[in-house]
């Protein structure tokens, strides 16, 4: 008995050794330029305790290090290399993503049944197959099959508050709008969580983006140790929601088959797609099953809940404290309404250009994807280029961090950088643009597939 005892402490030493103190030393013991790190919480420990903001914890590291190419930080246990040279960043994620092709989520997310189908997860050539075969859906003409339901949410949303003035939270209020539309173009159903806030989509996407101490621990054992978090079946979402959203879109997929019903919806233009509608080259195809529309559907949730709204909620921000370019914003808004008798089409919206210079610049200052990340599947040399650079040596299974925040503010790209104007993104402004330093929807194959 006392034996075992020993023996299981050993082998506790010996796991905390090798899990959680030995990685501090990671990038030490490879000679690479690195911020400091702590055992289990890295080098983000002020994030950790929710006394910081990612994208400013992220963002010392990059203000901290200004002549590296690349520096090494740990994300609890997990070695990240950010790469703030614009050349390296291109080679990474486009001349060399066979290297890259993977995002850190495609390994610690394994676990969840729902989220480990979704185009955001996969990873390798499942990831290929999934993205040729959903791609179709979100080209600007399907976008334009969707305008519709936006627009009927959008004067929905308009229409409640020309009857119900008041002081509002905006972020509550972009929430709920978000939500109602993404009800309607992902799931087909009409809500108006503005009435009723009280409603299940609405609670369900509020509980998503209020992270509390459990669901970071669930995270921190998924990054630490992958089969342990499938021994405990350890998910991202709780039972309860993955019932909720299967039984919406099983349900909703049932009645449209038995029914005939045709909505210009996601759900339906992913039927599309399960038909062979959409793909010409069926080799490239993955075949879509019920899990697999549940999982899309929900990625899209997640992806456009928490981002619509926070970039409208700082657009308004940006309006409120910059008047004259909220006043000639609303002189083009007004003058697109009257000719067009209020009834504004996608081809209306798509012509309406300071309104696009607008969004544009409230993506630079305020990206919704503060960085974006490479999971490295195939080791990778980062050969020097400068004096007294060295090499770096980027192993299989270390995750490759873009500051996108930090490339989009920084002064030595953008003039006053800090500043909010639109007249970057003017016509004869755009060519100023350095290229590789605008990237809300990040970069490479990879990229966000609503960037289209």
């Amino acid at each position: 008995m006392l034996l075992l005892l020993v023996l299981g402490v050993l082998l506790s030493c010996i796991w905390t050794y090798y899990k959680i103190i030995k990685p501090v030393k990671y990038w030490q013991e490879r000679d690479v330029t690195h911020a400091r790190a702590w055992p289990i919480v890295g080098s983000l420990n002020q994030v950790t305790l929710k006394k910081k903001h990612i994208a400013d914890a992220i963002d010392e590291i990059y203000q901290h290090f200004p002549n590296q190419r690349c520096v090494g930080y740990m994300h609890f246990t997990t070695p990240f290399l950010m790469v703030r040279d614009l050349d390296l960043i291109k080679k990474i994620t486009v001349k060399d993503f066979d290297h890259f092709q993977d995002r850190l989520a495609s390994k610690t997310i394994k676990t969840d049944p729902l989220l480990s189908k979704s185009l955001l997860s996969l990873g390798g050539e499942n990831w290929k197959r999934m993205r040729a075969t959903i791609s179709p859906v979100f080209t600007s003409s399907k976008m334009k099959f969707l305008f519709g339901l936006m627009d009927e949410c959008a004067k929905n949303f308009t229409g409640h508050f020309t009857q119900n003035e008041t002081k509002l939270e905006m972020k509550d209020v972009f929430s709920k709008f978000a939500n109602d539309v993404i009800a309607s173009t992902a799931f087909g159903i009409r809500i108006d969580s503005l009435q009723d806030p009280t409603n299940e989509f609405y609670k369900l996407g509020s509980s998503f983006i209020n992270f509390g101490w459990w669901d970071i621990a669930k995270v921190l054992v998924m990054q630490l140790s992958p089969g342990l978090a499938n021994l405990l079946q350890l998910r991202v979402f709780s039972e309860e929601t993955s019932t909720f959203f299967r039984s919406l879109v099983k349900d909703n997929i049932r009645k449209r088959q038995s029914e005939g019903i045709i909505r210009p919806d996601l759900i339906q233009l992913l039927m599309q797609a399960q038909n062979g509608d959409e793909i010409q080259h069926s080799s490239e195809k993955i075949a879509l099953t019920e899990d697999h529309f549940v999982s899309q559907a929900l990625t899209f949730f997640i992806a456009g809940f928490e981002t619509v709204s926070t970039a409208a909620c700082f657009m308004a921000q940006e309006l409120a404290l910059n008047p004259h370019i909220q006043k000639r914003l609303q002189v083009e808004i007004d003058s697109v309404l009257e000719n067009h008798k209020g009834d504004i089409s996608y081809e209306t919206l798509q012509s309406m250009k300071y309104l696009d210079q607008v969004v544009e610049e409230t993506l630079r200052l305020w990206p919704p994807a503060t960085q974006t990340d490479r999971l490295c599947v195939k080791s990778y040399v980062i050969e020097p280029v400068n004096p007294k650079e060295k090499v770096v040596f980027v192993e299989k299974g270390v995750s490759v961090l873009v500051p996108v925040m930090s490339i989009q503010r920084d002064s030595s790209f953008w003039e006053k950088p800090n500043k909010f104007d639109p007249e970057r993104f003017s016509e004869e402004n755009r060519a100023k643009i350095v290229p590789g330093t605008y990237l809300p929807f990040g970069t490479g194959p990879r990229n966000c597939i609503g960037m289209s």
